[in-house]
Protein backbone atom coordinates (compact mmCIF):
# COMPACT_ATOMS: atom_id res chain seq x y z
CA UNK A 1 0.00 0.00 0.00
CA UNK A 2 1.18 3.52 -0.81
CA UNK A 3 1.05 6.17 1.88
CA UNK A 4 0.68 9.84 0.95
CA UNK A 5 2.85 10.99 3.85
CA UNK A 6 3.68 10.49 7.51
CA UNK A 7 0.15 11.25 8.77
CA UNK A 8 -1.32 8.74 6.36
CA UNK A 9 1.23 6.11 7.45
CA UNK A 10 0.43 6.65 11.12
CA UNK A 11 -3.33 6.48 10.64
CA UNK A 12 -3.56 3.46 8.38
CA UNK A 13 -0.84 1.36 10.02
CA UNK A 14 -2.30 1.99 13.50
CA UNK A 15 -5.70 0.87 12.25
CA UNK A 16 -4.23 -2.15 10.49
CA UNK A 17 -1.63 -3.33 13.01
CA UNK A 18 -2.92 -1.86 16.29
CA UNK A 19 -1.06 -3.44 19.18
CA UNK A 20 1.68 -4.95 17.00
CA UNK A 21 5.18 -3.75 17.80
CA UNK A 22 6.30 -0.67 15.88
CA UNK A 23 9.44 0.09 17.93
CA UNK A 24 11.66 -1.76 20.35
CA UNK A 25 14.33 0.20 22.17
CA UNK A 26 16.26 0.34 25.39
CA UNK A 27 15.82 3.11 27.92
CA UNK A 28 16.71 1.79 31.34
CA UNK A 29 14.97 -1.41 30.30
CA UNK A 30 13.76 -2.74 26.97
CA UNK A 31 10.72 -0.75 25.82
CA UNK A 32 8.06 -1.60 23.26
CA UNK A 33 5.83 0.88 21.40
CA UNK A 34 2.88 -0.38 19.37
CA UNK A 35 1.65 1.16 16.13
CA UNK A 36 -1.35 2.53 18.03
CA UNK A 37 0.87 4.08 20.69
CA UNK A 38 3.19 5.56 18.08
CA UNK A 39 0.28 7.32 16.39
CA UNK A 40 -0.98 8.64 19.74
CA UNK A 41 2.48 9.84 20.82
CA UNK A 42 3.18 11.63 17.55
CA UNK A 43 -0.21 13.34 17.31
CA UNK A 44 -0.04 14.54 20.91
CA UNK A 45 3.43 15.98 20.39
CA UNK A 46 2.33 17.53 17.10
CA UNK A 47 -0.41 19.48 18.87
CA UNK A 48 2.14 20.78 21.38
CA UNK A 49 4.43 21.96 18.57
CA UNK A 50 1.61 23.76 16.76
CA UNK A 51 1.14 25.94 19.84
CA UNK A 52 4.75 27.16 19.65
CA UNK A 53 4.02 28.87 16.29
CA UNK A 54 7.55 27.95 15.19
CA UNK A 55 8.17 27.23 11.51
CA UNK A 56 11.42 25.23 11.26
CA UNK A 57 12.63 22.46 13.54
CA UNK A 58 16.32 21.56 13.50
CA UNK A 59 16.70 17.94 14.62
CA UNK A 60 20.07 17.17 16.23
CA UNK A 61 19.59 13.56 15.28
CA UNK A 62 20.23 10.58 17.50
CA UNK A 63 19.15 6.96 17.47
CA UNK A 64 16.26 7.18 19.90
CA UNK A 65 12.50 6.80 19.96
CA UNK A 66 11.97 10.41 21.18
CA UNK A 67 13.97 11.69 18.20
CA UNK A 68 11.91 9.63 15.74
CA UNK A 69 8.69 10.83 17.36
CA UNK A 70 9.85 14.45 17.11
CA UNK A 71 10.64 14.17 13.38
CA UNK A 72 7.18 12.83 12.61
CA UNK A 73 5.45 15.29 14.94
CA UNK A 74 7.23 18.36 13.57
CA UNK A 75 6.37 17.37 10.02
CA UNK A 76 2.71 16.74 10.84
CA UNK A 77 2.62 20.08 12.70
CA UNK A 78 3.51 21.74 9.37
CA UNK A 79 7.08 22.69 10.23
CA UNK A 80 10.07 22.52 7.95
CA UNK A 81 12.33 19.81 9.40
CA UNK A 82 16.13 20.00 9.09
CA UNK A 83 18.12 16.83 9.73
CA UNK A 84 21.40 17.73 11.47
CA UNK A 85 24.36 15.67 12.63
CA UNK A 86 24.74 16.58 16.30
CA UNK A 87 28.42 15.54 16.29
CA UNK A 88 29.48 18.47 14.09
CA UNK A 89 31.34 21.43 15.61
CA UNK A 90 29.08 24.16 17.02
CA UNK A 91 30.29 26.68 14.42
CA UNK A 92 29.33 24.38 11.55
CA UNK A 93 25.96 23.61 13.06
CA UNK A 94 25.44 27.33 13.59
CA UNK A 95 26.00 28.03 9.90
CA UNK A 96 23.53 25.33 8.92
CA UNK A 97 20.92 26.53 11.41
CA UNK A 98 21.05 30.05 10.02
CA UNK A 99 21.13 28.87 6.41
CA UNK A 100 17.99 26.74 6.82
CA UNK A 101 15.99 29.35 8.82
CA UNK A 102 15.77 27.12 11.89
CA UNK A 103 13.90 28.69 14.80
CA UNK A 104 13.57 25.73 17.20
CA UNK A 105 15.82 22.77 18.00
CA UNK A 106 15.40 19.21 19.21
CA UNK A 107 18.33 17.75 21.13
CA UNK A 108 19.94 17.74 24.54
CA UNK A 109 19.33 20.81 26.70
CA UNK A 110 23.07 21.50 26.82
CA UNK A 111 23.49 21.46 23.04
CA UNK A 112 20.32 23.47 22.43
CA UNK A 113 21.54 26.15 24.81
CA UNK A 114 24.95 26.29 23.12
CA UNK A 115 23.33 26.69 19.69
CA UNK A 116 20.49 29.03 20.67
CA UNK A 117 22.47 32.07 19.49
CA UNK A 118 22.19 30.84 15.90
CA UNK A 119 18.40 30.47 15.80
CA UNK A 120 16.55 32.66 13.32
CA UNK A 121 13.14 34.29 13.32
CA UNK A 122 11.73 31.42 11.30
CA UNK A 123 11.27 32.56 7.72
CA UNK A 124 11.52 29.00 6.40
CA UNK A 125 10.87 28.71 2.66
CA UNK A 126 9.65 25.12 2.77
CA UNK A 127 7.20 24.64 5.64
CA UNK A 128 6.15 21.01 5.67
CA UNK A 129 9.35 20.00 3.88
CA UNK A 130 12.23 17.87 5.13
CA UNK A 131 15.82 18.89 4.45
CA UNK A 132 18.63 16.33 4.23
CA UNK A 133 22.23 17.17 3.43
CA UNK A 134 24.02 15.50 0.56
CA UNK A 135 26.86 13.99 2.59
CA UNK A 136 25.36 13.88 6.01
CA UNK A 137 25.67 17.40 7.37
CA UNK A 138 28.93 19.23 6.64
CA UNK A 139 29.72 22.84 5.93
CA UNK A 140 30.14 22.21 2.19
CA UNK A 141 27.18 19.88 1.60
CA UNK A 142 23.94 21.03 0.00
CA UNK A 143 20.51 20.97 1.66
CA UNK A 144 18.14 18.86 -0.43
CA UNK A 145 14.44 19.73 -0.17
CA UNK A 146 12.31 16.59 0.16
CA UNK A 147 8.87 15.90 1.61
CA UNK A 148 7.19 13.19 3.63
CA UNK A 149 5.25 12.20 0.51
CA UNK A 150 8.42 11.67 -1.52
CA UNK A 151 10.14 9.81 1.29
CA UNK A 152 7.15 7.50 1.66
CA UNK A 153 7.17 6.91 -2.11
CA UNK A 154 10.81 5.88 -1.78
CA UNK A 155 9.88 3.50 1.04
CA UNK A 156 7.12 2.03 -1.16
CA UNK A 157 9.63 1.57 -3.98
CA UNK A 158 11.93 -0.33 -1.67
CA UNK A 159 9.18 -2.48 -0.17
CA UNK A 160 7.93 -3.45 -3.63
CA UNK A 161 11.41 -4.77 -4.41
CA UNK A 162 12.19 -6.23 -0.98
CA UNK A 163 8.97 -6.81 0.95
CA UNK A 164 9.10 -7.40 4.70
CA UNK A 165 6.49 -9.19 6.78
CA UNK A 166 4.91 -8.05 10.03
CA UNK A 167 7.01 -10.72 11.76
CA UNK A 168 10.24 -9.08 10.62
CA UNK A 169 12.36 -6.96 12.94
CA UNK A 170 14.80 -4.49 11.38
CA UNK A 171 17.75 -3.26 13.43
CA UNK A 172 18.17 0.50 12.91
CA UNK A 173 21.84 1.37 13.40
CA UNK A 174 22.54 4.08 10.78
CA UNK A 175 22.38 7.86 11.36
CA UNK A 176 18.92 9.28 10.70
CA UNK A 177 20.37 12.49 9.21
CA UNK A 178 21.49 10.40 6.22
CA UNK A 179 18.61 9.71 3.82
CA UNK A 180 19.65 6.06 3.37
CA UNK A 181 19.47 5.51 7.11
CA UNK A 182 16.15 7.33 7.42
CA UNK A 183 14.40 5.53 4.58
CA UNK A 184 15.96 2.08 4.79
CA UNK A 185 16.26 1.77 8.58
CA UNK A 186 13.00 3.47 9.52
CA UNK A 187 10.42 4.06 6.77
CA UNK A 188 10.93 0.76 4.94
CA UNK A 189 9.96 -1.45 7.92
CA UNK A 190 7.12 0.88 8.96
CA UNK A 191 5.82 0.82 5.39
CA UNK A 192 5.63 -2.98 5.65
CA UNK A 193 4.17 -3.17 9.16
CA UNK A 194 7.36 -4.71 10.54
CA UNK A 195 9.01 -3.59 13.78
CA UNK A 196 12.03 -1.32 14.20
CA UNK A 197 14.65 -2.14 16.82
CA UNK A 198 16.36 1.16 17.59
CA UNK A 199 20.08 0.51 17.97
CA UNK A 200 21.96 1.81 20.98
CA UNK A 201 24.74 3.54 19.05
CA UNK A 202 28.28 2.68 17.87
CA UNK A 203 29.36 1.50 21.32
CA UNK A 204 26.86 -1.35 20.99
CA UNK A 205 27.72 -2.56 17.49
CA UNK A 206 29.33 -5.55 19.21
CA UNK A 207 26.14 -6.71 20.93
CA UNK A 208 23.05 -5.08 19.37
CA UNK A 209 22.38 -7.99 17.01
CA UNK A 210 22.33 -10.48 19.86
CA UNK A 211 20.35 -8.10 22.10
CA UNK A 212 17.54 -7.28 19.63
CA UNK A 213 17.64 -10.48 17.50
CA UNK A 214 16.71 -8.77 14.20
CA UNK A 215 15.76 -10.60 11.02
CA UNK A 216 16.85 -7.71 8.80
CA UNK A 217 19.49 -4.98 8.91
CA UNK A 218 20.43 -2.04 6.66
CA UNK A 219 24.14 -1.21 6.69
CA UNK A 220 26.90 0.71 4.97
CA UNK A 221 29.79 -1.40 3.59
CA UNK A 222 32.18 -0.61 6.46
CA UNK A 223 29.67 -1.74 9.08
CA UNK A 224 28.90 -4.95 7.18
CA UNK A 225 32.61 -5.75 7.05
CA UNK A 226 32.90 -5.15 10.81
CA UNK A 227 29.90 -7.34 11.64
CA UNK A 228 31.28 -10.18 9.52
CA UNK A 229 34.85 -9.94 10.82
CA UNK A 230 33.69 -9.96 14.43
CA UNK A 231 31.11 -12.71 13.78
CA UNK A 232 28.31 -10.59 15.20
CA UNK A 233 25.43 -11.74 12.95
CA UNK A 234 22.68 -13.31 15.06
CA UNK A 235 21.09 -16.65 14.01
CA UNK A 236 17.70 -15.04 13.27
CA UNK A 237 19.14 -12.69 10.63
CA UNK A 238 17.99 -13.52 7.11
CA UNK A 239 18.39 -10.34 5.02
CA UNK A 240 20.98 -7.57 4.73
CA UNK A 241 20.55 -4.40 2.64
CA UNK A 242 23.80 -2.61 1.81
CA UNK A 243 23.99 0.93 0.44
CA UNK A 244 25.41 4.46 0.63
CA UNK A 245 28.83 3.52 -0.72
CA UNK A 246 30.86 1.14 -2.86
CA UNK A 247 31.05 -2.34 -1.37
CA UNK A 248 33.82 -4.77 -2.33
CA UNK A 249 32.48 -7.96 -3.87
CA UNK A 250 34.37 -10.08 -1.36
CA UNK A 251 32.39 -8.53 1.51
CA UNK A 252 29.07 -9.12 -0.24
CA UNK A 253 30.20 -12.66 -1.02
CA UNK A 254 31.18 -13.33 2.58
CA UNK A 255 27.70 -12.31 3.74
CA UNK A 256 26.03 -14.47 1.10
CA UNK A 257 28.19 -17.42 2.14
CA UNK A 258 26.52 -17.29 5.56
CA UNK A 259 23.20 -18.06 3.92
CA UNK A 260 21.98 -14.47 4.15
CA UNK A 261 19.99 -12.76 1.43
CA UNK A 262 22.21 -9.83 0.46
CA UNK A 263 20.89 -6.90 -1.57
CA UNK A 264 22.82 -3.86 -2.68
CA UNK A 265 21.13 -0.54 -3.37
CA UNK A 266 21.98 2.58 -5.34
CA UNK A 267 20.39 5.95 -4.72
CA UNK A 268 21.00 9.57 -3.87
CA UNK A 269 19.73 12.11 -1.39
CA UNK A 270 18.25 13.94 -4.39
CA UNK A 271 16.03 10.91 -5.18
CA UNK A 272 14.94 10.30 -1.57
CA UNK A 273 17.31 7.30 -1.37
CA UNK A 274 17.23 4.16 -3.53
CA UNK A 275 16.40 3.97 -7.24
CA UNK A 276 17.85 0.52 -7.97
CA UNK A 277 18.25 -2.59 -5.80
CA UNK A 278 19.65 -6.04 -6.44
CA UNK A 279 17.04 -8.65 -5.60
CA UNK A 280 18.68 -11.88 -6.73
CA UNK A 281 21.93 -13.21 -8.13
CA UNK A 282 24.81 -10.76 -8.57
CA UNK A 283 24.45 -8.00 -5.93
CA UNK A 284 26.11 -5.50 -8.28
CA UNK A 285 23.38 -6.02 -10.92
CA UNK A 286 20.53 -3.84 -9.66
CA UNK A 287 16.94 -3.83 -10.87
CA UNK A 288 15.43 -0.37 -11.30
CA UNK A 289 12.66 0.51 -8.82
CA UNK A 290 9.13 0.61 -10.29
CA UNK A 291 8.58 4.38 -10.00
CA UNK A 292 11.94 5.22 -11.57
CA UNK A 293 13.45 5.35 -15.02
CA UNK A 294 17.19 5.22 -15.64
CA UNK A 295 18.97 6.09 -18.86
CA UNK A 296 22.68 6.30 -19.65
CA UNK A 297 24.07 9.41 -21.37
CA UNK A 298 26.61 9.17 -24.19
CA UNK A 299 29.48 9.70 -21.78
CA UNK A 300 28.20 6.98 -19.43
CA UNK A 301 26.55 9.30 -16.89
CA UNK A 302 23.56 7.83 -15.05
CA UNK A 303 20.42 9.92 -15.57
CA UNK A 304 17.33 9.37 -13.41
CA UNK A 305 13.69 10.25 -13.86
CA UNK A 306 11.89 9.64 -10.55
CA UNK A 307 8.79 11.86 -10.41
CA UNK A 308 7.40 10.43 -7.16
CA UNK A 309 10.71 10.62 -5.26
CA UNK A 310 12.69 13.47 -6.84
CA UNK A 311 13.82 16.42 -4.74
CA UNK A 312 12.20 19.81 -5.20
CA UNK A 313 15.71 21.25 -5.42
CA UNK A 314 18.57 22.51 -3.31
CA UNK A 315 17.46 24.89 -0.58
CA UNK A 316 17.76 28.54 -1.68
CA UNK A 317 19.92 27.56 -4.65
CA UNK A 318 18.00 27.48 -7.94
CA UNK A 319 21.21 27.82 -9.95
CA UNK A 320 22.74 24.73 -8.38
CA UNK A 321 19.44 22.88 -8.83
CA UNK A 322 19.28 23.75 -12.52
CA UNK A 323 22.81 22.40 -12.93
CA UNK A 324 21.73 18.83 -12.13
CA UNK A 325 17.94 18.71 -12.57
CA UNK A 326 16.75 19.47 -16.09
CA UNK A 327 13.28 18.67 -17.45
CA UNK A 328 12.65 16.36 -14.51
CA UNK A 329 15.81 14.35 -15.11
CA UNK A 330 18.61 14.20 -12.54
CA UNK A 331 22.13 14.12 -13.98
CA UNK A 332 23.85 12.22 -11.20
CA UNK A 333 27.52 12.59 -12.08
CA UNK A 334 27.82 8.82 -11.52
CA UNK A 335 28.91 6.46 -14.29
CA UNK A 336 27.36 3.13 -15.17
CA UNK A 337 25.59 0.97 -17.73
CA UNK A 338 22.42 -1.07 -18.17
CA UNK A 339 22.95 -4.73 -19.09
CA UNK A 340 20.80 -6.78 -21.47
CA UNK A 341 18.27 -7.42 -18.71
CA UNK A 342 18.00 -3.71 -17.92
CA UNK A 343 19.89 -4.01 -14.65
CA UNK A 344 22.09 -1.16 -13.51
CA UNK A 345 25.84 -1.52 -12.90
CA UNK A 346 27.90 1.29 -11.34
CA UNK A 347 31.37 1.84 -12.80
CA UNK A 348 32.60 5.12 -11.31
CA UNK A 349 31.94 8.80 -10.68
CA UNK A 350 32.28 12.01 -12.58
CA UNK A 351 31.51 14.16 -9.56
CA UNK A 352 34.25 15.77 -7.55
CA UNK A 353 33.55 13.66 -4.48
CA UNK A 354 34.86 10.50 -2.88
CA UNK A 355 32.30 8.18 -1.27
CA UNK A 356 33.84 6.16 1.57
CA UNK A 357 32.74 2.71 2.73
CA UNK A 358 30.87 4.21 5.68
CA UNK A 359 28.72 6.28 3.31
CA UNK A 360 30.30 9.65 4.14
CA UNK A 361 31.65 11.80 1.36
CA UNK A 362 34.72 13.94 0.82
CA UNK A 363 34.09 17.13 -1.16
CA UNK A 364 37.28 17.17 -3.22
CA UNK A 365 37.71 20.83 -4.27
CA UNK A 366 37.71 21.98 -0.65
CA UNK A 367 39.63 18.93 0.61
CA UNK A 368 42.40 19.13 -1.98
CA UNK A 369 42.78 22.89 -1.59
CA UNK A 370 43.54 22.39 2.09
CA UNK A 371 46.02 19.62 1.30
CA UNK A 372 47.87 21.65 -1.37
CA UNK A 373 48.16 24.59 1.02
CA UNK A 374 49.32 22.49 3.99
CA UNK A 375 51.83 20.46 1.97
CA UNK A 376 53.00 23.52 -0.01
CA UNK A 377 52.71 21.68 -3.34
CA UNK A 378 50.95 22.44 -6.63
CA UNK A 379 50.06 19.05 -8.12
CA UNK A 380 48.05 16.51 -6.09
CA UNK A 381 44.77 14.64 -6.27
CA UNK A 382 42.92 12.36 -3.86
CA UNK A 383 41.47 9.02 -4.98
CA UNK A 384 40.33 5.85 -3.26
CA UNK A 385 42.43 2.76 -2.67
CA UNK A 386 40.70 -0.14 -0.92
CA UNK A 387 37.99 2.30 0.08
CA UNK A 388 40.38 4.75 1.78
CA UNK A 389 41.69 8.13 0.58
CA UNK A 390 45.21 8.20 -0.85
CA UNK A 391 47.06 11.16 -2.34
CA UNK A 392 48.64 11.14 -5.80
CA UNK A 393 51.41 13.76 -5.95
CA UNK A 394 53.69 15.26 -8.58
CA UNK A 395 56.40 17.17 -6.73
CA UNK A 396 59.86 16.33 -8.12
CA UNK A 397 61.76 18.10 -5.35
CA UNK A 398 60.02 16.34 -2.47
CA UNK A 399 59.64 12.84 -1.05
CA UNK A 400 56.51 11.15 0.20
CA UNK A 401 57.91 11.31 3.73
CA UNK A 402 58.42 15.08 3.54
CA UNK A 403 54.88 15.64 2.28
CA UNK A 404 53.44 13.32 4.93
CA UNK A 405 55.21 15.29 7.66
CA UNK A 406 53.84 18.58 6.34
CA UNK A 407 50.31 17.16 6.37
CA UNK A 408 50.36 15.96 9.99
CA UNK A 409 48.75 19.12 11.49
CA UNK A 410 45.96 19.12 8.89
CA UNK A 411 45.26 15.39 9.22
CA UNK A 412 44.81 15.77 12.98
CA UNK A 413 41.85 18.08 12.31
CA UNK A 414 40.05 15.63 10.00
CA UNK A 415 37.82 12.65 10.86
CA UNK A 416 39.79 9.41 10.88
CA UNK A 417 38.13 8.14 7.72
CA UNK A 418 39.08 11.34 5.84
CA UNK A 419 42.77 11.13 6.66
CA UNK A 420 45.23 10.28 3.88
CA UNK A 421 46.43 6.69 4.29
CA UNK A 422 49.14 6.68 1.62
CA UNK A 423 51.07 9.11 -0.57
CA UNK A 424 51.88 7.92 -4.09
CA UNK A 425 54.52 9.93 -5.95
CA UNK A 426 54.39 10.37 -9.74
CA UNK A 427 57.31 11.03 -12.10
CA UNK A 428 55.08 12.98 -14.50
CA UNK A 429 52.43 15.70 -14.04
CA UNK A 430 48.86 14.66 -13.32
CA UNK A 431 46.81 13.86 -16.45
CA UNK A 432 44.39 16.63 -17.36
CA UNK A 433 41.63 17.33 -19.86
CA UNK A 434 41.84 20.02 -22.55
CA UNK A 435 40.15 22.41 -20.11
CA UNK A 436 42.70 21.69 -17.38
CA UNK A 437 40.61 19.41 -15.17
CA UNK A 438 42.35 16.43 -13.59
CA UNK A 439 41.48 13.15 -15.31
CA UNK A 440 40.64 11.62 -11.98
CA UNK A 441 39.23 8.42 -13.44
CA UNK A 442 42.65 7.67 -14.96
CA UNK A 443 44.34 8.16 -11.61
CA UNK A 444 41.75 5.95 -9.95
CA UNK A 445 42.35 3.18 -12.48
CA UNK A 446 46.13 3.47 -12.11
CA UNK A 447 45.81 3.27 -8.32
CA UNK A 448 43.63 0.17 -8.47
CA UNK A 449 46.30 -1.54 -10.61
CA UNK A 450 49.13 -0.86 -8.13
Amino acid sequence: MRFSGFADLLEKQADRHGCAHAFIYQSEIKQIVSYEEFRSDVLARSEELKKTEKTCMGILTELSYPCIREIFAANIAGMQVVMLNKMLPAETLGELIRYTDTDILFGSDQQKEALSQYLTEGTAEGRGKILFFTSGTTASSKAVVLSDEKLMSSAWNGSSMLPLSKEDRLLCVLPLDHVFGFVCCLLWPLQCGASVAVGRGPRHYMDDCMYFRPTVISVVPMLLSFLLQQQLINPEMKMILVGAGDCPKEILGAASAKGLRVSYGYGLTETSSGVAISVEGDPSAMAVCPDDEITIAEDGEICIKAPTCMMEGYYKDPEMTAGVLRDGILYTGDLGYLDEEGKLHITGRKKEILVLHDGTKIFLPEYETKILHAARIREAAAVLKNGKPVLIVYAPQLSAEQISERLIPLMKTLPRGHQITEIIMRDTPLPRTATGKIRRWELQKETEEL
